[in-house]
């Protein structure tokens, strides 16, 4: 009995029982989601300012710029509420980590739980840092090959939905993909990665980074690659510092 009592202080409190992981679950989507209507009424209110200074400006500063039309009568207001979805769930990306990390907290132990304001925070950077590097790096260069690319006697019209489609799809890929030390972090606290293992297999990882980068990549050239590679390439070296650091004593 007294080690059965030691071992739930260990882990917090009483054990939670199934029902209870459930409605817990259905509270943390619930604040997740009023989070996401949050940033999109934030979105909505700045959503011209969004549209035009931010997402049509790769379009606009490429040699030529690319001409954008619409094909349908409701077709910006669609966009326009695509938009301000997307922009919410960018926006509230720290609350979704945070109700996630909440959700996985009665299975850590205490002196695990105190890590998760950190790993909140460092996990948000990780992702608006793979947008940022996705919308100043990536989004240029493949628009400026996709506007020099093929013959003046074609014109480039872009219906404006898959314009929007394209550039979204690329953020959020890099957003996602710029998590791979956040993933490092917590596959290593569990005791899964180890760093000997990570430098063990460094070369692997590297030609599936490159072919990686291929995949994300919009455009075929190997500049564009080689700008999505490289940061994927230091992101995994800094995850095997994490991984060493992190690794449980």
């Amino acid at each position: 009995m007294a080690e059965e009592h030691s071992t739930a202080e260990e882990h917090g409190s009483d054990e939670m029982g199934f029902l209870e992981h459930l409605e817990d679950l259905r509270w943390r989507v619930i604040k997740a989601l009023i989070g996401v209507v949050i940033g999109g009424i934030v979105a909505g209110i700045f959503i011209d300012y969004i549209m035009n200074d931010f997402l049509l400006s790769p379009a606009k500063n490429t040699t030529p710029p690319l001409e954008l039309i619409n094909l349908k009568p409701y077709g910006q207001l669609v966009l326009y509420m695509e938009v301000i979805l997307v922009c919410g769930i960018i926006f509230s990306i720290p609350n979704i980590f945070y109700q996630l990390w909440r959700f996985i907290e009665p299975g850590l132990l205490p002196s695990e739980r105190r890590y998760i304001s950190s790993i909140v925070v460092f996990s948000s950077l990780c992702f608006l840092g793979g947008i940022s590097f996705a919308y100043f790096v990536m989004l240029p260069t493949a628009l400026r090959f996709f506007a020099a690319f093929g013959t003046q006697a074609i014109t480039n019209n872009i219906a404006v939905d898959e314009y929007f489609g394209f550039v979204i799809s690329v953020m959020l890929a890099a957003g996602v993909v710029f998590e791979l030390p956040m993933v490092s972090f917590f596959l290593s606290k569990l005791g899964i990665l180890t760093p000997k293992f990570m430098r063990r297999y460094r070369k692997h990882a590297i030609v599936i980074i490159l072919i990686l980068a291929g995949v994300l990549t919009p455009s075929p050239d190997i500049t564009s690659q080689l700008l999505l590679g490289i940061p994927l390439v230091l992101l995994y070296e800094i995850s095997i510092i994490i991984s060493k650091f992190s690794q449980p004593k």
